[in-house]
Formats: structure tokens, C-alpha cells, sequence
């Protein structure tokens, strides 16, 4: 089924952390492929130019304390869930602009079905779990707060 049912979740865990510089599926990517994945699966968050109907000219993303840690037993719970595969996920602080790359995730596996999966699975927990907040300026003057919690 996988190859590598007996290595420890944790391991399997390449890179999971909450970053002040620009991140890319490929820097994520590149640190999970090895010779024995058939799959590679890669989600890009990127900043769009709307939200609700609003038009979008400024976003920035702060983060708590904990968020690095919460990412890291994110990425765990997800290596624990989905056994044959490895994962790399950053998410990105600060301010960005329309087009930039907020949270960046690669899952790789021998199998295509499980890298989806578990890669599908690690966006939602990150957005639902890993506390980082998001205030985004709007074209009309108006602003918002948006938790990831």
C-alpha cells in the first residue's frame, strides 16, 4: 500500500512552519518528493483582488505565539492520519499583495489518492486550526478581521 508505514508521523513531516518571507509550492514541494512517490500534490493559497463582493487593496496576516507549534502538530495529526505520506506546509505573515502566495502545501506519496486526500485534509485543519489572523482593506474604505479559528 505505502512505503512508509513504519516511520513516525513526526518524520514524515518535513517542513511545517508559520514564515515572514514570501513562500512557494515549489520550495514546499521540492522537500517532499523522493524516488519512491508516484505523487506529488500541491496547494497554493494566494491572495485574491475580492472577498465578499468587495474589492480587496490591502492584506496583511498576524500570527499568535503558538502558531509555528500549531502548524507542526497540524502537519502531524495529518502524517498520523494518512501513513504513506510525507508533508511540507508554510504559511506566510505580514503584509502581501494580490497574487502573492499566503500558505503554501505539498503532500507527497506513492499513490495519488492518498497524497489528495491528505493534502485536501491539511489545508482545511491549517485554516481552521492554526491561529492566524487576517485583516484585509477594502476598495470602499472599509476594513475587516478575520480569524482562522
Amino acid at each position: 500500500m505505502t512505503g512508509l508505514p513504519d516511520v513516525d508521523p513526526a518524520d514524515r513531516v518535513v517542513l511545517a512552519d508559520v514564515v515572514d518571507t514570501p513562500v512557494s509550492v515549489e520550495q514546499v514541494a521540492d522537500v517532499v518528493a523522493t524516488d519512491q512517490d508516484g505523487a506529488v500534490v500541491t496547494f497554493a493559497g494566494v491572495v485574491r483582488d475580492h472577498d465578499g463582493g468587495k474589492g480587496v487593496t490591502a492584506l496583511g496576516y498576524e500570527r499568535h505565539p503558538s502558531a509555528g507549534a500549531v502548524i507542526a502538530e497540524v502537519a502531524r495529526s495529518i502524517a498520523e492520519a494518512h501513513p504513506g505520506v510525507r508533508i511540507a506546509v508554510l504559511h506566510r505573515v505580514g503584509d502581501l499583495v494580490v497574487g502573492d502566495v499566503a500558505l503554501a502545501a505539498a503532500v507527497s506519496s506513492p499513490h495519488r489518492a492518498e497524497a489528495f486526500a491528505a493534502c485536501a485534509a491539511l489545508v482545511d485543519l491549517v485554516k481552521e486550526s492554526v491561529p492566524i489572523w487576517k485583516h484585509q482593506e477594502f476598495t470602499d474604505g472599509s476594513d475587516e478581521w478575520v480569524a482562522s479559528l
